[in-house]
């Protein structure tokens, strides 16, 4: 990269940050942008608009006590259970609080007892008419809804504890020996809530009884600081029965219709917590979708879906819950495959968390150590794994280095005028000194992997919730000491940890300058990423933070501590032995070949 190239490059970087930072809309603007396009996706059809389904159930509720009860709604299919009181019934064991209301027979709210929210108030992940579960099915010309209809419960709560397991049911009359049963199973511990649908004599009055069609949806309620970073890890996610997992998207409103996949479960996931419906076999088809309003300061997004159930061979339908945290190892003994909601990254970044993290962090969280101190021996064996590549790194930047009066020799003679006679005599002087000029580059491009893993593991690790250390109160989130007026790329605070991560960034760039041996532009090329990581990280965890500026640190100590071990004069000496070697005897690796054959035909083009 010659000087001119670099200036233009440089002038681009700074003309698109400057873009960013002046033409960037308002959050009026995008706020506006958003309702605009929320709206539109309701008006389309492609999601459900839970505030007016809202409205809808509370106007029918009032509509259904203010009216006057003829005979012909009492004797349409389940007239007698249009009219009724609401009424909450209460199952709980050691771990969840879970109340069902009688109208719809359906999960009215969940509450996790053993988690708080960031602010300290009981943790409910949704409560109220905005979540919604009942069938549809045609009785006769009529098509009946549950989630309208008014069950009966078989008592009035249900307390498990223990080992034990107790089941509860809530029945749809349509005469004395016909009914839909919604049977409710809740082990003593646990996060799962059992449902089996039971219809009972209603073969001549459904049709089609060998499936059923089924509604559910529900609006996630906020549980954390950062609304706007929960949002970006909260979607709908899906497993089929084939094992492979997908969701939807997660920066916009989104549906999806599947019919080719028999789905397993569907997930409505949260940044830590999720509800999940399981059916053993799968449903036969899949109608998901999510939306944002973002307007709504309690709930950060809206989701849904619409299943088709097939019957079992004993008549039933059965399915089961999970309302619980998105802790790794507890999702997988739920079984199913669970874990998957779990967001590790994609392809191999996915293979390194699961395979090679995770077990070591577990294995570091046996000895009860604050999580703090578990990062910082998590780093160090990192780092003394990957010390062999930071190794050979740095032995051939400083052959680089050693290499760079040579190179300025050339430069002078030949001239800045003349760029590809330039890199061909570059070349010769790599090869005759056996130099790699791109041997301190390969081992950090080997390590990016890992970096990357790391930068999906630590947002998606339930564990650091609400652990302290040192300053940082919280670990999953930003620990800001300074509250800003909302600035572009910054926000409206200031993270130390990520201010300490850039600080450190900063200092290993100057240190590594004077190992490379680089001048002029590229001296100070290394300073522009630390400055956009500190916009970028400013609302991610502490804990990333943290892992950075540890890595940072134990990179430039190890870099200082191999200083100490190589000798630049031996290194010198060793090129001069290498350049006395006869030119046969010298191995050129398959890009310095390739180089040299594209700089021979790049020379021998004819000159406009």
């Amino acid at each position: 990269m010659d000087k001119n190239t670099f200036t233009g490059l440089f002038l681009i970087m700074i003309i698109m940050a400057a873009s960013f930072y002046f033409m960037k809309p308002s959050d009026a603007e995008l706020k506006k942008e958003r309702l605009k396009a929320h709206a539109d996706s309701v008006k389309a059809g492609k999601i459900a608009a839970d505030t007016k389904n809202a409205v809808k159930f509370a106007d029918a509720a009032k509509s259904i006590k203010n009216k006057i009860v003829d005979s012909a709604i009492l004797k349409s299919p389940f007239g007698a259970a249009t009219v009724g009181d609401d009424k909450l019934v209460t199952l709980q064991n050691n771990d969840i609080i879970v109340k069902l209301s009688n109208k719809g027979g359906k999960v009215y709210s969940v509450e996790l007892k053993n988690f708080k929210t960031f602010d300290k108030k009981p943790l409910v992940l949704f409560e109220g008419n905005k979540n919604q579960f009942g069938l549809t099915f045609a009785a006769g010309a009529n098509s009946i809804k549950t989630d309208q209809l008014y069950f009966t419960p078989s008592a009035s709560q249900l307390t498990v504890a223990g080992n034990d397991s107790a089941s509860f049911t809530m029945r749809l009359n349509y005469s004395a020996t016909q009914y839909i049963d919604y049977i409710y199973t809740l082990k003593g511990t646990g996060y799962k809530l059992g449902l089996t649908i039971k219809p009972t004599g209603l073969e001549q009055v459904i049709a089609k009884p060998e499936t059923i069609d089924l509604t559910w949806a529900a609006s996630v309620r906020k549980q954390e600081k950062d609304m706007e970073q929960e949002r970006k890890y909260s979607n709908v996610s899906y497993n089929n029965t084939e094992g492979a997992n997908d969701n939807l998207s997660i920066g916009k409103d989104d549906q999806k219709l599947i019919t080719d996949k028999k789905i397993q479960w569907i997930s409505f996931k949260a940044h830590f917590f999720s509800s999940v419906l399981v059916t053993p076999k799968g449903f036969t088809k899949t109608d998901i979708s999510e939306s944002t309003d973002v307007t709504d300061t309690t709930d950060i997004k809206q989701m849904s879906a619409s299943v088709q159930l097939p019957r079992e061979a004993n008549g039933t339908f059965p399915m089961l819950f999970y309302f619980g945290p998105n802790r790794f190892s507890t999702l997988q003994d739920q079984g199913f495959g669970l874990e998957k909601i779990v967001d590790l990254g994609w392809g191999p970044l996915a293979y390194i968390n699961r395979f090679t993290v995770i077990p070591v962090f577990n294995f570091l969280k046996q000895f009860n150590w604050n999580y703090g101190l578990i990062i910082f021996v998590l780093t160090i064996l990192l780092k003394l794994v990957l010390s062999p590549l930071t190794y050979k790194s740095y032995l051939s930047m400083a052959k680089m280095r050693v290499l760079k009066p040579e190179m300025d020799d050339i430069k002078a003679k030949v001239g800045e005028d003349n760029p590809t006679l330039l890199q061909q005599e570059y070349l010769k002087l790599y090869k005759k000194a056996g130099v790699n000029p791109l041997g301190g580059c390969l081992p950090m491009l080997i390590q990016l992997p890992i970096v990357f893993a790391f930068f999906r593991f630590f947002p998606s690790l339930f564990e650091l919730r609400g652990e302290s250390f040192l300053w940082m109160h919280d670990l999953s989130t930003y620990d800001s000491i300074l509250t800003l007026p909302n600035i572009p790329f910054i926000g409206n605070h200031l993270s130390l940890m990520c201010v300490l991560m850039t600080i450190s960034t900063l200092i290993y760039t100057y240190f590594n300058n004077q190992i490379s041996g680089a001048t002029g532009q590229m001296k100070y090329i290394g300073y522009i990423t630390p400055v956009i990581f500190l916009g970028a990280l400013n609302s991610f965890p502490s804990g990333l933070n943290y892992y950075y500026f540890l890595a940072n640190m134990m990179t430039f100590s190890q870099q200082y501590i191999i200083r100490l071990m190589v000798d630049d004069k031996k290194i010198h000496a060793q090129i001069q032995e290498n350049k006395k070697k006869p030119e046969e005897k010298k191995k050129t690796n398959g890009f310095q070949a390739r180089m040299e054959e594209m700089m021979r035909q790049k020379q021998q083009l004819p000159k406009k």
